[in-house]
């Protein structure tokens, strides 16, 4: 364990995006319980003040404290990318895994995934959550619905390959029932691209939901996600330019750490890189 560590962040950009990530998540969780803090209490007498120390990241158009907004909006943001990713993963992982062993089913499930990636993943976004409703949980779910071809892709591309192999024609031979070899054989061998693909999707979902919040059709404006409280501060960004900054600055850095540690789970899982080393 302590040598994948290792060669997991032997490069500084990974490790230091996986201590970003750590701290993001610590705030998220932890500060909540320690304070007793509104992040919705309005004071119209400090509306649009600049950072301070008693406001670190300044106050928005109602006087609320951006910088306790951000920290529980990420507990929202983070909700969202994580179950968005759980949930592509585990439908995108079925459609690849019964796309890429079952002949008969591999044209009209690719042809499906094929219909969905044809749309721009914010317009099938805006699509599905006009159909479904503006609220967090239709949110989440347009945005499984959006980011499960990815994932399905992936994994029927690896089954493929993996249903020609020798251990597969054993477990056949052998008398072993399919969803036995799905389960035992196939899936087991299946975790890197799907760990990788995680990391991307949460990243995705994340700027996704910013997005969609930003257009109008995400999650209520009541609820302080980073998205909402871009969306809501926009048409002063001329006069207060923290309002936006602030938890723009959350977004990228949260979505870009989660791209570099992604980056360097795919360098670890690499077969070629092994081999090198």
């Amino acid at each position: 364990m302590n040598k994948v560590l290792r060669r997991l962040f032997s490069r500084k950009i990974v490790l230091a995006s996986a201590l970003v990530l750590l701290l993001v998540l610590a705030v998220a969780v932890f500060f909540p319980m320690l304070s007793d803090a509104d992040p919705g209490a309005i004071s119209i007498s400090e509306r649009l003040n600049g950072p301070s120390m008693t406001h670190l990241a300044g106050t928005d158009e109602l006087g609320r404290d951006v910088m306790l907004r951000i920290v529980y909006g990420a507990r929202y943001s983070l909700a969202i990318g994580f179950v968005t990713a759980a949930g592509a993963v585990l439908c995108g992982t079925l459609l690849g895994m019964l796309a890429g062993f079952f002949r008969r089913l591999d044209a009209p499930l690719m042809r499906l995934v094929d219909a969905m990636m044809s749309f721009p993943d914010i317009l099938l976004g805006i699509a599905l959550v006009s159909i479904l409703g503006v609220s967090l949980w239709n949110v989440m779910l347009a945005l499984v619905i959006v980011y499960t071809p990815r994932v399905a892709r992936v994994v029927r591309a690896t089954t493929l390959v993996l249903r020609e192999l020798l251990f597969v024609d054993a477990a056949r031979a052998l008398g072993v029932r399919t969803p036995r070899i799905l389960l035992k054989h196939i899936l087991p061998n299946l975790m890197s691209p799907i760990l990788v693909q995680v990391t991307f999707i949460f990243a995705y979902a994340i700027l996704a939901e910013a997005g969609l919040s930003f257009l109008g059709v995400g999650v209520p404006p009541d609820i302080p996600t980073w998205g909402t409280m871009i969306a809501g501060s926009l048409e002063y960004a001329d006069k207060a330019f923290w309002t936006i900054f602030c938890p723009g600055l959350a977004i990228v850095l949260t979505a870009l750490s989660l791209q570099m540690l992604g980056d360097g789970v795919r360098d670890l899982l690499d077969p070629k890189l092994k081999k090198a080393a």
